[in-house]
């Protein structure tokens, strides 16, 4: 449920598929435009003086990994801060306590192994997607540390 108070987050010109909503009024947020479109949102908060980059991220099924907008600009913007990568990355590994690894999955596997970020999905009875045609854990939650 979003109130009237709370702020959503989403660029680009087409259907957004990514978004932030912020809840509180009091932090100070700015959408990062030059990072964001409508599949990644990229804000920047200040909160207690500390810099924090939160990113909401959609990586079609249907695109190659390279040829999405590239992350690694995101990451070097954020050089310093601290940084929420929160994730459809439409990909599967047992680093994320999915059952199988397949080859889209080695791709985030090894970004999030270059840039030291850590991954903070658990292994439980849950999985992060499910539909009629099956399950599985194709969402991430990432930070750094």
């Amino acid at each position: 449920m979003v109130f009237l108070k709370d702020k959503i987050f989403i660029h680009g010109a087409s259907r957004p598929r990514a978004a932030i909503v912020a809840t509180n009024n009091q932090i100070d947020i700015l959408l990062i435009k030059q990072l964001s479109d409508s599949d990644i949102v990229v804000l920047e908060v200040t909160l207690d003086n500390a810099k924090i980059v939160l990113v909401s991220m959609y990586l079609d099924i249907n695109q190659h990994l390279h040829d999405m907008i590239n992350i690694e600009a995101i990451i070097q913007y954020a050089e310093g801060a601290r940084k929420l990568l929160a994730m459809d990355n439409n990909s599967r590994s047992t680093t994320w306590h999915d059952t199988q690894t397949n080859t889209r999955g080695r791709i985030p596997e090894e970004f999030i192994s270059s840039n030291q970020l850590h991954i903070l999905n658990e292994d439980n009875d849950y999985t992060t997607f499910s539909s009629t045609g099956g399950s599985s854990n194709i969402d991430l939650t990432i930070v750094n540390t």
